[in-house]
Order: structure tokens, then sequence, then C-alpha cells
């Protein structure tokens, strides 16, 4: 008998679920009070954003590399730095994407599991106190 290895990207539903937890992301960001200053930072039309996004999960639980094939290596803090990004706008950003988790990936454990570097991501993408 072999075990057969499935990724997160597998186990949370693969596409269905990767385009729904960027597109709910967004939807929270944008109506969310609490998210007024991450919502600043981001261009006015939030498709092109919501779309790296996507193609960014995509390839980080394990799927397709969307984003490398289309844009090359992430270079996220570097891709970033334009937009000052302090505490305020880091958690934030972090209530979003959770509530965005909460609201498309039905399994307590793989929100855990991808929670974690999710978190530390957002920390290193900090550019200013």
């Amino acid at each position: 008998m072999t075990e057969e290895t499935i990724t997160l990207y597998e186990a949370i539903g693969g596409d269905p679920t990767v385009r729904a937890l960027t597109h709910r992301f967004y939807e929270l960001m944008a109506s969310l009070p609490e998210a007024t200053r991450c919502r600043a930072i981001h261009p006015p039309d939030l498709s092109g954003s919501e779309e790296k996004l996507y193609e960014y999960l995509t390839g980080y639980l394990g799927g397709p590399q969307l984003y490398i094939e289309k844009r090359g290596h992430p270079m996220l803090r570097r891709r970033h730095f334009l937009a000052e990004i302090g505490p305020e706008e880091r958690d934030e950003w972090l209530l979003c994407f959770r509530l965005a988790m909460e609201d498309t990936v039905t399994h307590e454990k793989l929100r855990a599991i991808i929670w974690d570097p999710i978190e530390k991501l957002a920390h290193h993408m900090q550019n200013k106190e």
C-alpha cells in the first residue's frame, strides 16, 4: 500500500476554493470599516490585485505556479515596497484574510495550517513602524 500525498491546494478544494478565498478577501477589504487603511494602499480597482493574489496563492498552496509563469519570481517585499505597510495595514490585511478563510475554507485544521505561514508573511511585508 502506498500513501498518496496531496497538496494544501487540493485539500482545500483546488481552484474554486482559491478563487472564492481571494474574491472574499477583496470583498471584505472593500467593505469592512476595520480595513480602511489596508484598502487605501491598494489601487481603486481591486481586480488586478485580486488576480495576482489568486495566482500567488494557487502556487503557494501547491497548485500550478501561475504567478511565476506570468510574472516571474514573486519578490513580494520588493513589489510591495512602494506601499507603506505598517502594523495597522498589516493587521487589517490579516483580518480580511482570516475572515475570508473562515468563509471559504471549511476545514478548521487546514485553515490553521495555512494561517501560520500567512501571518509570518504579513509581518515580513511590513516596511514601516
